[in-house]
């Protein structure tokens, strides 16, 4: 006698096959994701790579030619450190240097996440034109994190990010010219000391920051979350993986590294980037520093990495290099689950200003003014025309530079640099700053590796955390905290800024790689 189907077995069963369905398409679209994600000439074509340098020439000889040091942190918000209000964490060395220099209140980096960040302060373009829009993973990451990675941005994607993230490149491509590469054909000593994190040179030695103008490396090559994670220095694996160890040595070890290269240069301008590693999370300290904040582990992190700039400060001192050397200290992003925004919205990942504004603050004795607090907008991607005009080198003439030379607001002046800073989520073009208005024409939210906040559902409804529809328009010098929008109030303003962001987005679409 045949078993009769219910109508309620049957409705189990159609939705069973249906998430089954589902699930595999999901997972079948992630594993082919996965196997054929392009490199970076796959997605642009390829440029000659002895085009690269050949309109990159010495335009004035006399330049002053600083020594310089950028110090990068990682996940360091706008409020982390005792000069932008924070009154937890002990940072006297920073604090030192914005009362011997110039503190920037609306600094930008040019992304919300790591490497788009880094790609674009190294070639004063926009993240969209180098290819690198998100965070490049290793190459060997075990298959299972690739997958769950993956598919969570696969969900992701429903609300917001279009697909687009199997376009990430995988390192910069070698005709991308970097600060280091510009300032080493002025005559100077480069090194790089850090977190690379714009390409696995472990497996792919072309993305090593030797094979991009540096002549002394000593860090990892990506986040310390990620794995494999070795240190090398130069081309050398000095340690395989530190995954899931102890990382405790790690500033102290980037901070001997710095110190020696400053050491090694002699008499010759020099240009170190330094890039640390924290407070990216896993948080580590010395066990000098270790559980000695009062804010935790992300305040012991911080306060290392202070105490590392009263190091290098220190040399600098002691070897009568100080007046001669311009200090920029920065962060790539936002903070991530721990750190202060300063009461701004959003975090790392997030297009609102939590997630790009970050502490700037220059330092160069007898150009530099004591004291200056700036209020101009800038980005990290001005520091690249910026450094290679103070090293006498001109702009490389094949490819657009989107970055402003801001050496004027560096020595004080308040003009504008910028008519308009513009900002992505990956390479989705979300919002316009002008002035003191910022209109976005939608909000996406990062979140790895699943979606884990209400937000998201917001997002793929078109709104935002509050409920309002898009799109949105702040006054960030009344309402820095954008807890406002006034689009309705100053409709004029809205139209106008909408229309600038969709002529940027219609021209760059035209070249989006910007090579000439």
């Amino acid at each position: 006698m045949e078993e009769k189907i219910t109508r309620r077995d049957l409705i189990k069963k159609s939705i069973a096959a249906g998430v089954a369905v589902g699930a595999g398409t999901l997972i079948g679209t992630c594993t082919y994701k996965l196997l054929k994600t392009p490199d970076i000439t796959d997605v642009y074509g390829n440029y000659p790579p002895e085009e690269k340098l050949k309109k990159l020439t010495v335009v004035n000889p006399r330049a002053p030619r600083p020594n310089v040091i950028i110090i990068y942190c990682d996940d360091l918000g706008y409020g982390d450190i005792g000069c932008y209000g924070n009154s937890v964490i002990h940072t006297p060395n920073i604090d030192s240097l914005a009362r011997e220099g110039n503190r920037f209140t609306n600094f930008y980096a040019c992304a919300a996440v790591c490497a788009p960040s880094r790609a674009g302060l190294l070639t004063g373009r926009y993240p969209f034109r180098t290819g690198i829009i998100g965070n490049p993973f290793p190459k060997q990451e075990p298959l299972g994190r690739k997958l769950a990675r993956n598919f969570g941005m696969m969900l992701r994607g429903l609300g917001s990010m279009d697909l687009r993230d199997d376009v990430v490149a995988r390192g910069l491509a070698f005709e991308e010219v970097t600060i280091a590469e510009a300032l080493k054909l002025a005559g100077y000593k480069t090194g790089m000391v850090g977190k690379w994190h714009l390409g696995d040179y472990s497996t792919q030695p072309e993305f090593n920051p030797l094979r991009h103008g540096f002549d002394f490396y000593y860090g990892v090559p990506h986040s310390n979350d990620m794995r494999p994670c070795p240190v090398y220095r130069n081309e050398t694996k000095v340690m395989d993986n530190i995954h899931g160890e102890d990382q405790s040595f790690l500033t102290g070890a980037y901070t001997k590294e710095a110190l020696q290269f400053i050491e090694s240069c002699g008499n010759n301008p020099f240009f170190l980037y330094f890039a640390h590693t924290f407070p990216h999370q896993p948080l580590w300290a010395s066990e000098k520093f270790n559980k000695k904040s009062l804010a935790g582990k992300f305040g012991d992190a911080v306060e290392e990495i202070d105490w590392s700039v009263g190091e290098i400060c220190k040399l600098l001192k002691e070897r009568g290099l100080d007046d001669k050397t311009l200090i920029i200290f920065t962060s790539d992003n936002g903070p991530w689950y721990e750190g202060s925004t300063a009461n701004l919205r959003g975090r790392k990942g997030n297009s609102n200003e939590g997630g790009f504004k970050v502490p700037f603050i220059v330092k160069w004795p007898g150009v530099v003014p004591q004291g200056k607090i700036t209020h101009e907008p800038a980005m990290n991607i001005d520091l690249f025309p910026t450094l290679l005009g103070l090293a006498g080198v001109g702009l490389p003439e094949d490819r657009i530079i989107d970055g402003k030379d801001i050496l004027g607001l560096f020595k004080g002046n308040d003009k504008p640099v910028h008519e308009d800073l513009y900002f992505y989520h990956y390479d989705l073009l979300v919002g316009i700053r002008s002035g003191k208005w910022k209109y976005y024409s939608r909000i996406d939210r990062y979140v790895w590796p699943i979606p884990l906040d209400s937000t998201d559902l917001a997002n793929a409804l078109g709104k935002d955390q509050l409920g309002n529809r898009w799109p949105l328009l702040y006054n960030l010098d009344k309402d820095p905290g954008e807890a406002y929008n006034v689009i309705d109030t100053y409709p004029d303003i809205a139209r106008k800024l909408r229309q600038k962001l969709e002529n940027w987005e219609k021209e760059t679409m035209k070249n989006p790689r910007g090579f000439k």
